[in-house]
């Protein structure tokens, strides 16, 4: 299947880096050539099928074409699941055809996209229904596995929730430290004005650096901490003032709290869980090969 027709799968489209997120990862595992697959008959050829062990959110079919694309364009799959589709245990998600030894040496690189990917989606998925209904949205983080920042976005938007910046050259968050070194939350406000037309966001710790992110005319607020009790007295006081900058709620937040967070009002809540604390879905790949 090919990168065009995936991106008309769900909203987000396929990000560019792929093929070489892909390419690294293949050259990882292969190096110099697969070893074991020499065992294999050079002329034989395969049937497999990909099978889901336990219920998910089916994420990363792109990755996991591309890697049998890089390896032998020979290889056929053929879906039976749709991105973002959420399967059951035991599962079949998809069947391959095609020369053995390299679907042989494709297997786990593909199968390491597909775990990693729909965990990451399964996540956002359980995430963004625990708040829907509220008016609050779910926002991932920077807090993603090295190399792999795109695709764990792309899993996120795939699982429902939403992409918060891409990294440090997209958007202004101004932290902390930020404000120390500016001097005040006022002063460094102004400066991210001079940067550029973009949004301006400010974390703040307490209701008193809200109110000067408030004075200050900061587009967005992360709350970072807060409690579900100083959340709502901040909604309360944004709402008040008259300005239009949204909220975001930050601190590590458990599924099971998200409920109560969201009725607090705010905009957004974002959580690093999404792509940090993953545990990989249970995926396997059967072989029947066929002799020449």
């Amino acid at each position: 299947m090919n990168q065009a027709k995936h991106e008309q799968l769900f909203s987000n489209p396929v990000p560019d880096d792929m093929p070489k997120v892909v390419r690294h990862a293949v050259a990882e595992d292969v190096g110099g050539g697969d070893l074991t697959a020499g065992l294999v008959a050079s002329d034989a050829t395969a049937q497999a099928t990909a099978i889901v062990r336990e219920a998910a959110v089916i994420c990363g079919r792109p990755w996991f074409d591309e890697v049998f694309r890089q390896l032998d364009p020979g290889i056929n799959i053929e879906w039976l699941m749709t991105e973002g589709d959420t399967a059951e245990a035991q599962q079949t998600i998809c069947r391959l055809a095609g020369p053995a030894r390299s679907m042989l040496t494709g297997e786990r690189t593909a199968l390491n996209f597909l775990q990693t990917l729909s965990a990451t989606a399964t996540a956002a998925r359980r995430y963004a229904d625990a708040v829907r209904g509220t008016g609050c949205q779910i926002l991932d983080t920077r807090k993603t596995i090295p190399g792999l920042r795109s695709a764990q976005k792309y899993a996120v938007a795939c699982g429902g929730a939403r992409n918060h910046r891409q990294g440090l050259y997209d958007a202004i968050l101004i932290k902390e430290n930020h404000i120390v070194a500016a001097g005040s939350v006022a002063a460094a406000i102004a400066r991210a004005r001079t940067i550029g037309d973009l949004p301006v966001q400010v974390e703040v710790e307490n209701l008193d650096q809200l109110d000067q992110a408030l004075a200050a005319g900061a587009d967005s607020v992360l709350l970072d901490n807060f409690s579900n009790a100083l959340l709502a007295e901040a909604v309360s006081k944004t709402r008040n003032s008259g300005c239009k900058a949204t909220l975001e709620a930050s601190g590590g937040y458990r599924l099971e709290q998200l409920q109560e967070t969201a009725a607090t009002g705010v905009n957004f809540i974002s959580c690093g869980a999404l792509t940090k604390n993953l545990r990989a879905i249970d995926f396997s790949m059967r072989f029947v090969l066929k002799e020449p």
